[in-house]
């Protein structure tokens, strides 16, 4: 049987299996749906199994369970591991919904729930192309699985499961579906992704809020002074300051800027649809450049002193900033951290004490576009939306990925599905039917040409 007519006969199940799985409401931000993780993740193995899999199994890690699963076809065999994870972002605000976030709709072509696409949906794509090559037995590699239930709170327990069973999730290639592309009509796979290193950073001046009138002018103000260290990290063509921080970066070669010349991009269309007048960045580069394989340092969030109603003159005794930069290939973040924190040091003046407190980070990815299995990945997208996919880097984070590569030593390869109106993380989260189809045919299409 020809795939379209196995996703035609087969549909109705497949998206009440996605619906059970989306009812369970697995956000791993919150405690109290601890349970919910659980029950999530013995979803996900009773459906692999049913799926063609020959052993699945729910396993503890120091936090939420990792599901794994897989299918032997011969010790000869390439191996292609699967990677996807069940957690949720939350739902709020519930007030903007249309409809009951875990109470998934059909409406429009689209299914609207939390999870629909960021990632239950996608990883019902990859389960469903391994079905459809199982029954078919059309399956010519191994296939493994691995899901977690942490990647919406940065993968704290991953690490540490992936060192302790290198041997079980042994593979020649990575597959994952947990990217975007550029449209409906104009596919594209993923080539590289920008690390992250983020920081919080607390200015002290006085030992306790200060009456501004008595004491403005003649006592530093650890806002203002917080607002002037944050002012020099950029300078004027938009190149970051900190010392040594483009040692490591890898300069985008001319053949690549051109490809990415190549993308259509209605610029005057991006700022109408952020509402801004104008755009800035690192001078010398397009946007599409900036935000996607150049660094970048943003402000994430700055507070202090009186944010109530009505006015209180007041001289705050603290000042915080929540800090991050995009990392590009090459660029350790650690490194970077280290550089942040030892620059901030040197610029602060000697009148306020300043702090500066690490929280997370993880490596850039890029993955090479001559690499068998990305030319399989290219086919797979061209059987099923008709074209061949644009090789684009993307300006997001997935710092598993780099973590893969570093432990395992393979290298991933990005087969996402969604698109920008899936609004992932925010209310009224959907995904199209069409590209779930489209979707499972190409992962099916990749199978068949991976070798």
């Amino acid at each position: 049987m020809e795939i379209k007519q196995y996703i035609k006969e087969n549909e109705e199940r497949f998206l009440e299996e996605l619906f059970s799985l989306i009812r369970i409401p697995s956000i791993s931000s919150k405690s109290e749906h601890k349970e919910d993780m659980t029950r999530c993740a013995e979803r996900w193995k009773e459906l692999l199994l049913a799926a063609g899999a020959e052993k699945a199994e729910v396993m503890p890690t120091d936090g939420n369970p990792i599901v794994y699963a897989e299918r032997h076809v011969s010790d000869d065999a390439k191996t292609v591991l699967i990677y996807s994870h069940y957690d949720v972002m939350p739902a709020e605000p519930l007030e903007l919904w249309k409809t009951n976030p875990f109470e998934p709709e059909i409406r429009d072509g689209r299914i609207w729930a939390r999870g629909a696409d960021d990632d239950k949906g996608q990883a019902m794509i990859q389960v469903k192309a391994f079905e459809y090559l199982v029954r078919e037995n059309l399956l010519t590699h191994n296939v493994k699985f691995i899901f977690e239930g942490e990647e919406e709170i940065g993968s704290p327990s991953l690490c540490s499961f992936i060192s302790q069973n290198k041997e079980l999730l042994k593979a020649d290639v990575i597959l994952v579906s947990d990217t975007s592309m550029l449209g409906a009509e104009l596919p594209s796979l993923t080539t590289g992704l920008r690390g992250l290193a983020y920081w919080e950073v607390e200015v002290t001046g006085p030992n306790r809020d200060l009456h501004s009138g008595h004491f403005g002018g003649a006592v530093a103000n650890p806002i203002n002074v917080l607002c002037e260290l944050m002012a020099q990290m950029i300078d004027e063509n938009g190149r970051i300051t900190i010392p040594h921080f483009y040692d490591d970066v890898e300069d985008v070669p001319q053949s690549e800027r051109e490809m990415i010349a190549q993308i259509p991009f209605d610029e005057e269309a991006y700022k109408k649809a952020i509402g801004v007048r104008m755009l800035r960045g690192e001078k010398g580069y397009s946007t599409l450049e900036r935000n996607s394989c150049r660094p970048s340092f943003d402000i994430c969030g700055i507070w202090g002193g009186y944010t109530g109603e009505g006015a209180k003159t007041v001289l705050p005794s603290k000042a915080y900033a929540k800090v991050s930069t995009r990392l590009v290939a090459n660029q350790q973040h650690e490194k970077i951290s280290e550089l942040f924190v030892r620059y901030i040091n040197d610029i602060a003046p000697d009148y306020v004490d300043v702090k500066v407190t690490p929280m997370h980070g993880g490596e850039g990815y890029v993955c090479p576009i001559t690499m068998p299995a990305y030319k399989a990945a290219e086919k797979g997208f061209e059987k099923a939306f008709g074209k061949k996919p644009l090789a684009v880097r993307r300006g997001g984070s997935i710092p598993i990925i780099s973590d893969f590569e570093r432990i395992l030593g393979v290298k991933t390869v990005l087969m996402g599905f969604g698109l920008e109106s899936d609004a992932i993380h925010s209310p009224n989260e959907n995904f199209r039917l069409d590209i779930l189809r489209k979707g499972i045919e190409a992962v099916v299409e990749f199978h068949r040409e991976y070798k």
